[in-house]
């Protein structure tokens, strides 16, 4: 799984930085946002359905911050 560490990057860097790696992540594999803004929780979600791209879910990073995992549909 490919993750990208958004920690210290403001609203919205963290779906630019999603948007702009998604191409490199084969179809079906994951890709996880790691983000302290807290707008990521809502943005990645909201941004999975508009681009029909699945949200699979939150958990933590190893550090405790919130990673927010995608799947690649197409």
């Amino acid at each position: 799984m490919l993750e990208l560490d958004c920690r210290d990057l403001p609203c919205p860097r963290p779906i630019i930085e999603l948007a702009k790696a998604l191409p490199s992540v084969v179809v079906g594999d994951l890709l996880a946002v790691v983000a302290r803004d807290p707008a990521a929780r809502y943005d990645v979600p909201a941004w999975c359905r508009m681009r029909e791209q699945e949200y699979v879910g939150e958990d933590l990073a190893d550090d405790g911050l919130p990673r927010f995992v995608v799947r690649r549909l197409s």
